[in-house]
């Protein structure tokens, strides 16, 4: 009887993911066409289910007035309902909000707080931000190592802000030792996403190398960059 009932409970369960996916899904799909007042019926339900994903959603209209007046004050109110339900997206977007001081009160060790759990949850985005705070002592204590190894984090998942910001930190030699190769091999991996100042960056590198530590950093750079897309990329002999 027991194993009855909790085979129906866990199917119940299933079911009930799926409808409220689809339901969020719905009110995604409206609100990327402009069709906000479906995308707010959707997620207003989803909220009234404690439905954190559709929680988030509706705070988004909010903080952008999509489909409503703009109201950051509404937006951090839900926002830290989903905080509350541990949803990582909304960990960010309530440290944005308190590190901007809309709608409540600017702080930034709030937002430091808010950022560092959502890094830690694999956040790329916030692993970075968090990279920012620890070089620029914003609301925690300045730790340049600290800084790295969230700059690393996120460059492991092709945060290409923060690949450059890596580099940045390798060429002026903070919180580890100055390597203009390093330098280069991450200006390298950020131009292959576009950055152009990685680019600039990478080229006045070059001229501080010789040939040979150039055609290494290549290649080193197009190891690394290949084991990022691969998910693979090890630093220091640990899994980022």
């Amino acid at each position: 009887m027991i194993l009855n009932l909790l085979k129906r409970s866990v199917l119940v369960a299933t079911l009930f993911s799926s409808a409220v996916f689809a339901d969020l899904q719905r009110g995604i799909d409206a609100a990327n066409v402009g069709d906000f007042a479906t995308a707010i019926s959707e997620f207003e339900y989803l909220a009234s289910n404690n439905y954190a994903p559709g929680i988030y959603e509706l705070a988004k209209l909010y903080e952008n007035g999509h489909g409503v007046a703009r109201n950051y004050q509404q937006a951090a109110a839900l926002f830290q309902q989903a905080v509350d339900l541990n949803y990582e997206d909304a960990m960010f977007s309530l440290a944005v909000l308190y590190q901007d001081g809309n709608g409540v009160a600017q702080d930034n060790q709030k937002a430091a707080d808010l950022f560092t759990q959502a890094a830690k949850k694999g956040v790329a985005a916030a692993q970075f931000n968090l990279g920012v705070f620890y070089t620029n002592g914003i609301g925690v204590i300045k730790d340049y190592e600290l800084a790295i190894d969230w700059y690393t984090k996120a460059a492991a998942q092709n945060y290409t802000l923060a690949q450059f910001n890596l580099a940045l930190m390798h060429f002026e030699g903070l919180g580890t030792q100055k390597s203009i190769v390093k330098s280069y091999i991450w200006n390298t991996i950020a131009e292959f996403n576009g950055n152009k100042a990685a680019s600039d960056s990478r080229k006045l590198d070059e001229r501080k190398l010789s040939p040979s530590e150039v055609k290494l950093a290549k290649e080193q750079a197009e190891t690394i960059y290949q084991q990022i897309m691969d998910g693979k990329y090890i630093d220091d002999g640990r899994r980022i």
